[in-house]
This record gives structure tokens, C-alpha cells and sequence, in this order.
């Protein structure tokens, strides 16, 4: 595999430990998630910060084809395994949230799961999804958020500077629903559960849903 990647955008040692994390986190209910994030997709999708590309098998077959986005060289060469074995069309390619590939409306939805919370410009990043949706296109979200009670999301932000320097870039105490909704974007549907990918760890305030382009 050739290494593109920007250097700053590499977690080779965050990297190895997801690949297992995503396996235990799918386990314990994210499989699910997968799949309702998913459901109903029709046309071409992009797909932001696909890491080893665990959503490829849920794409249902209404799909004509997806853009995989990872800008991590690690998870990159796994999605592109991946990529071989989907029943979808799947391309892998790297790439950041900030500049996405594609033409303005290129797209008929926008995927990001477990991405927004560690990009570097989260407005920054919704504005170039709105870029590449088509008019009424979709923008399929999930992932986890700053807790609305008051001493959960003081831990959260007290932990966010040290967990972003060992997790990849994470920021546990973002609230994404508010950014996709300043953005711009209508929310048409979202669902908010407590979950935890480990059973070590508390369950923490996850979200999915659907918000459509500006």
C-alpha cells in the first residue's frame, strides 16, 4: 500500500488497538447501529473517515456505490481488504473531512459514523458535506456526544485533552447534534441511547439519525 496520508493525520498505535475495539464494539450492539444507520440508502454514497470499513457489509444493495474517505494509512489498508469482499461497489480512498473528494451535489448521502468527533474543524467538515450532497440529499450521522447531564459532561470535558491525545483525536464532550443543526442542516430523524464499547467503561450518550442538506 502507498502511504499518502498527512503526517499529522496518522495514529498508527490508536489505529491497531480500534481494529480490535470496533470488532468488541460491534459485538456488544454496534452491528446494530450499523444497520440502522444505513437502512434505506439508494445511489452513490461518501463515506467520511470509513477507518477498516465495518459498514461496508450493511449497505443495502439499493446502493449503486460508495466513496470510502480514511485518512489514516493503518485503517485505510484494512478498509481496502474490506472494499474486496463488499457486495457493493466500494472504492478507498484518503482524504480529511475538510477537503472532500467530489463535485458540488455529487453525492446522494454523506456517511459519518464515529468520525465528528475527531475531526480537526467540525464546521469546517459539515460545510464541505453540504458541499457534495446533492439538493435534499442525506446526511446518515452516528456517533457519540457530550452527556446533557451535568456532572457526566463535566467528566467528559475534564478527560477530552488527554483522551484526544491517546484516542486518535476523539473529543468525548462534543455536542455533533448541535453543529450538524448550525450548520445548517435539518434533522429529520434522530435516535439518543446510552452505549459502551467495552465493558470496562460506562455507557456513554450515542446518537443516529438523519439530517438533510441546507
Amino acid at each position: 500500500m502507498t502511504t499518502t496520508g498527512r503526517k499529522e493525520l496518522q495514529h498508527p498505535r490508536f489505529a491497531r488497538q480500534y481494529l480490535k475495539i470496533a470488532v468488541e464494539s460491534d459485538r456488544r450492539g454496534g452491528t446494530a447501529h450499523r444497520d440502522r444507520l444505513l437502512a434505506g440508502l439508494t445511489g452513490r454514497m461518501l463515506e467520511v473517515g470509513a477507518g477498516q470499513g465495518r459498514n461496508f457489509r450493511h449497505y443495502p444493495d439499493t446502493v449503486t456505490e460508495v466513496v470510502a474517505l480514511e485518512p489514516d494509512d493503518t485503517l485505510r489498508a484494512v478498509a481496502e481488504q474490506a472494499a474486496g469482499s463488499s457486495d457493493v461497489r466500494v472504492t478507498v480512498v484518503p482524504g480529511e473531512a475538510a477537503e472532500l473528494p467530489g463535485k458540488d451535489g455529487e453525492f446522494d448521502a454523506v456517511v459519518a459514523s464515529l468520525v465528528l468527533c475527531s475531526v480537526t474543524d467540525v464546521p469546517a467538515a459539515l460545510a464541505e458535506i453540504a458541499r457534495v450532497l446533492r439538493p435534499g440529499g442525506e446526511l446518515r450521522f452516528y456517533e457519540h456526544v457530550r452527556s446533557p447531564r451535568r456532572w457526566a459532561g463535566w467528566l467528559e470535558d475534564a478527560i477530552t485533552p488527554l483522551w484526544s491525545r491517546a484516542g486518535g483525536g476523539c473529543h468525548p464532550n462534543r455536542d455533533t447534534e448541535a453543529a450538524i443543526r448550525a450548520a445548517g442542516f435539518t434533522v429529520t430523524e434522530i435516535d439518543r441511547f446510552g452505549f459502551s464499547f467495552s465493558p470496562f467503561l460506562p455507557n456513554t450518550l450515542h446518537i443516529v439519525g438523519t439530517a438533510v442538506r441546507p
